[in-house]
């Protein structure tokens, strides 16, 4: 059925995205399932049914009066567009997850820098400890700016897919959507663990508290180890949506105004907004709010408190997609 599914898409790829065209695709793919379901109950093979039902239904062209969209057959309704390959689209998911990371580790690397620095001062205080902490220091800045450099270099290649006007065929389209559903679970578990890191970094400092006092604890091991925590589930959280927004962005290619771009089919779950005010707004809405609760908290290290601000920011997601989204036209 998948193989009817992807011929019709290809049918009706440069048609406009009007309901008399999805109404006849709609229609047209009705009649073809009909016709398969028939065939296969008659005792034919998948692969024999699927070809007798395209030789019976495969030219638009001359079942267009059937379904009343003569008028726009033989008529290329679509821009060029650059066709972004099966191929293409896995090494982009691919290098902007890589990216992801290495961004997340060029911030780890920042979050670490003065770990060192206050290591060095409690072990061998004095001009050693000074030079250590300082060198140390501004190395891992050094390295954290050239990962930064060199990961933005390599992305380069991609600047294309924002700039010129790409496509993808509804296989890889379809496919991409599943890889990302099944990607969730992933994304939600680096997302969990790095909140919870950066949350909970004052129970080993609690622990270390009541050991007995010493100045290597104190001034050394302690703020080493929040600075670590916080570190590390800093980079989880960045590195938590990069596949996920490689999917989105390859996925958001198509163009709306034609039923090539009309992959709600799958489930993509895309959500247009009525006010084009609130459209660019949510369209940054969860950067937005994740990097409001990442500087609030470093800037307080309340992390008890603010993790308050993603109930709200859900609770306030969902009244605004109830009040200004449109409901995804359906195929």
């Amino acid at each position: 059925m998948e193989a009817l599914r992807s011929y019709l898409e290809n049918m009706f790829a440069n048609l406009p995205n009007t309901p008399e065209v999805q109404r006849a695709k709609s229609e047209l793919f009705q009649m073809m399932e009909d016709k398969y379901t028939s065939l296969i109950e008659e005792g034919k093979k998948e692969n024999e049914a699927v070809g007798i039902v395209i030789s019976e239904f495969g030219n638009l062209s001359e079942i267009a009066d059937t379904l009343g969209i003569q008028n726009f057959v033989g008529q290329s309704f679509n821009v060029n567009r650059r066709r972004v390959s099966h191929e293409e689209a896995h090494q982009y998911v691919l290098d902007r997850s890589r990216h992801s990371f290495m961004i997340g580790l060029g911030v780890l690397l920042c979050i670490l820098s003065p770990i060192t620095a206050m290591i060095s001062d409690v072990i061998a205080p004095g001009n050693l400890g000074d030079v250590i902490g300082i060198s140390t220091f501004f190395g891992l800045i050094a390295a954290a700016i050239a990962i930064f450099i060199y990961s933005g270099s390599k992305m380069k290649m991609w600047d294309f897919l924002k700039k010129v006007p790409c496509s993808i065929d509804y296989q890889t389209a379809d496919e991409l959507y599943k890889e990302q559903k099944l990607n969730q679970s992933t994304k939600t578990a680096h997302l969990i663990i790095g909140i919870l890191l950066c949350m909970l970094w004052l129970i080993p400092m609690a622990i270390l508290d009541v050991l007995p006092a010493g100045s290597f604890i104190t001034e050394a091991l302690a703020p080493s180890i929040m600075f670590i925590m916080v570190g590390i589930g800093v980079m989880l959280i960045i590195f938590s949506s990069g596949k996920d927004s490689a999917y989105t962005t390859l996925l958001s290619l198509n163009d709306k105004n034609t039923v090539s771009g009309n992959y709600e089919s799958t489930g993509s779950g895309s959500v247009t907004y009525s006010n084009e005010t609130v459209a660019t707004i949510m369209s940054v809405y969860w950067p937005t709010v994740r990097c409001i609760y990442l500087i609030w908290s470093f800037l307080t290290f309340d992390w008890y408190k603010t993790w308050i601000i993603w109930p709200l920011a859900i609770i306030i997601h969902k009244v605004i997609k109830a009040n200004y989204s449109m409901e995804a036209k359906k195929i």
